[in-house]
This record gives C-alpha cells, sequence and structure tokens, in this order.
C-alpha cells in the first residue's frame, strides 16, 4: 500500500512540486521532522490505516481506533477518508452531535540505542512516523457497503485467495444493519516524520545497518534518500 497528502489549510504542511529537490531543499523553512509531501502521507496512511478517531468536543470526548482508506485529488493529495463504525460505538453518537474530529496515523517506530549508532556518546532516542488529519465526519447509510468494499479490496488485494463479503451469505445482511459509513472531509492536516534527518552520514549508516526494525529502517531510507 502507498502514497499522498493534502496542503493544511492552517499550517501548510506540503513541499514544493517545482525545481531540483536540492533547491525545493533549500526553500524548505519547515522544522526539519516537519519536510514531507503529498506522496509521504499517503504512504502513511495506506501501509497503516488503522487511526485514532477522536471526537464529541469538550467533556464528551470519544475516541475508537478505525481502518481508514483515503481518497485522493489529481495532485495525490489527501481530500477525504472513507470508514465506517457500529452504530452502538459511542463515537457514532458524539460526531452526530459535533461532526469535528481529529484523525490520528501512527506509522513504524523504533527505539534507536547508542548501540546501533555504534557510539556510547551518543544517547538514544526514538524513531517515529505520525500524522494527524482534522475532519469533519458525515455519516451516510449508502455509503456503508461501499466503505466495506474499498477496506476489503485494500486489505485483501496482495492475497493469493482474496476474500469478497459475499462469502459470509445471509450473515452480511445482518452486519449491515449494525454498522453505518461515513466520509471525513479534510479540512487541515499536519505530521511530523523524524527518521534520522538530523544524523550525520556515519551515524545514520551504522543505524541503518544495525536496527532490527525493518519497517523503520525502509522509512529512514525514504527521508534520507538523498544522502
Amino acid at each position: 500500500m502507498n502514497k499522498g497528502a493534502i496542503k493544511s489549510q492552517a499550517s501548510g504542511h506540503m513541499g514544493e512540486a517545482e525545481g531540483s529537490a536540492s533547491v525545493a531543499e533549500a526553500r524548505d523553512e519547515r522544522p526539519l521532522f516537519e519536510r514531507f509531501d503529498a506522496a509521504d502521507v499517503r504512504a502513511l496512511i495506506e501501509g497503516y490505516p488503522l487511526a485514532w478517531v477522536c471526537g464529541g468536543g469538550a467533556g464528551a470526548l470519544e475516541a475508537s481506533l478505525l481502518p481508514l482508506i483515503g481518497v485522493y485529488d489529481g495532485e495525490d493529495r489527501l481530500i477525504e477518508l472513507i470508514g465506517h463504525l457500529m452504530r452502538s460505538n459511542p463515537l457514532h453518537h458524539a460526531l452526530h452531535e459535533n461532526p469535528r474530529a481529529t484523525l490520528l496515523f501512527s506509522g513504524p517506530d523504533a527505539y534507536v540505542s547508542p548501540e546501533h549508532a555504534g557510539r556510547r556518546d551518543w544517547a538514544p532516542t526514538w524513531n517515529y512516523a505520525q500524522v494527524k488529519v482534522a475532519a469533519e465526519i458525515t455519516f451516510d447509510e449508502a455509503l456503508t457497503e461501499y466503505s466495506l468494499k474499498v477496506l476489503i479490496d485494500a486489505m485483501e488485494a496482495r492475497r493469493p485467495a482474496p476474500w469478497g463479503v459475499e462469502e459470509l451469505g445471509p450473515r452480511y445482511g445482518r452486519m449491515l444493519t449494525r454498522i453505518i459509513g461515513f466520509r471525513a472531509r479534510v479540512t487541515g492536516l499536519s505530521g511530523r516524520f523524524k527518521l534520522g534527518q538530523d544524523e550525520d552520514d556515519a551515524t545514520l549508516r551504522a543505524i541503518l545497518g544495525a536496527l532490527p526494525d525493518a519497517e523503520s529502517v525502509a522509512w529512514m531510507k525514504r527521508f534520507n534518500r538523498e544522502r
């Protein structure tokens, strides 16, 4: 699963698309760990689709882990997410009362020891990738079956014998009555990708060669590909 993002209406977290990579980087005044583009956001959401969905407003906060599927525009920017939840979930009522939500996606993370860096004069750290999305939630019964289809299609796509809902038989119809689909229209987005960009070349190479977490290593390489 892979790649995309939206330009945050509040904070403008998007890389420039023009010029060489080095020129764009030179113009990028964002903090080091907040330099990412649409493809990075899409890769994280598609690779780690289970997000905390939080909403309900002051004094009535509810939160649930829900799998979400992104929808992207012609420039590969995230514009909305499709999901579903149980009607009995307290979050359903909370978001009916106040449709504004925060969606928290967490990508790979790993503790990095001085042993991995090959240096005793180096402090341990934790590498991670995260995206926070502000959204407006709209529930839609007509979207329920579609929300299941896009999720199942995405998760089953690479399996040798992909599973389909028709295999549930009569149970499928009964399940549909207990859940409801929704759209989460993106109104803002921010992210933080702390993946070794601040390390010197020798230390970075040592960590990449020693860290046992393959996913974290892959993302570190992604964010240090110019080095």
